[in-house]
């Protein structure tokens, strides 16, 4: 059994957060440049490029990237051997993301009733957080900071089977083209499919964890991912909605099984901030 001690959790977690916030992965700038390449449009050429320099600001300066600096969500990797010593993980994961909003200046956006719009005490807590336990002594912690607009685009329907693989595609393109500006493009659009209501929504958050341009390691789903990407892109939204030929950055799917007479599909939109960044202890 290894043991990891619960101040170590807040201190990795504190770091992330700041960084996810501060430096945009390598995934996503270079994601940027290849799309700058082949856009279209004057405009969303220029747009890319604003979107580069401001990458570049960020980290730099060491100031936020977007002003909206995201719920903090988290998927936690948890060896079956390793031991969380003083402390919950839970709580030491939330202690580590109100040191880092707190000490690294960012933005407090959790209210603690839904209704009510009563802010939270804790700064930018509670996270959402996610714990999946894994084989081995290791604690991989997972985070993204996950911003507001996108989320709100996002949805999730319980398609019938005889809907099929063409129901699928009209749904997911249906919530990009409804999106169009709102959520921020050009996009990351994750997809969950199967399971059940609940599991198709972790699937679709799961799969904007993974890096851009990683394909699933399904053969037929890594094609609809790329077949996706295209329709999605012919749609002609554009770099933050103003027209181009850059409405997606990637679509990512993960799949689950799930009962006979149902076909859940929940679709997770991301914006061009694609904040991601993970510790392994």
């Amino acid at each position: 059994m290894r043991t990891i001690h619960y101040k170590d959790i807040v201190q990795k977690v504190s770091v992330i957060c700041q960084e996810a916030n501060y430096d945009l992965g390598q995934d996503v700038v270079h994601a940027f440049k290849t799309a700058m390449k082949n856009e279209a449009s004057e405009i969303g050429k220029d747009i890319l490029g604003q979107l580069i320099e401001n990458a570049n600001i960020a980290t730099t300066e060491r100031v936020p990237m977007c002003q909206d600096t995201g719920v903090s969500v988290f998927i936690v990797e948890l060896g079956q051997d390793c031991h969380i010593d003083g402390g919950n993980l839970n709580e030491a994961i939330n202690e580590g993301v109100k040191k880092g909003y707190e000490e690294g200046y960012l933005r407090h956006s959790i209210v603690d009733h839904p209704i009510t719009r009563k802010k939270s005490l804790g700064y930018n807590t509670p996270s959402i957080i996610h714990v999946e336990i894994v084989p081995g002594d290791q604690l991989i912690i997972h985070m993204s900071a996950k911003g507001g607009g996108s989320e709100n685009m996002s949805t999730l329907k319980m398609l019938k089977p005889s809907d099929g693989l063409q129901g699928i595609k009209n749904f997911i393109l249906e919530t990009v083209r409804t999106a169009g500006p709102n959520a921020c493009p050009p996009l990351v659009v994750g997809v969950g499919i199967g399971g059940n209501f609940e599991k198709c929504a972790y699937l679709a958050k799961k799969s904007l964890f993974r890096p851009i341009g990683v394909r699933s390691h399904l053969e037929e789903i890594a094609v609809l991912e790329a077949e996706l990407m295209e329709e999605i892109n012919k749609l002609g939204i554009g770099p933050q909605g103003m027209g181009g030929s850059t409405t997606a950055l990637d679509v990512k799917i993960e799949i689950a099984p799930c009962h006979i007479a149902a076909l859940p599909v929940a679709i997770n939109l991301n914006c061009h901030a694609s904040r991601h960044k993970e510790i392994t202890l």
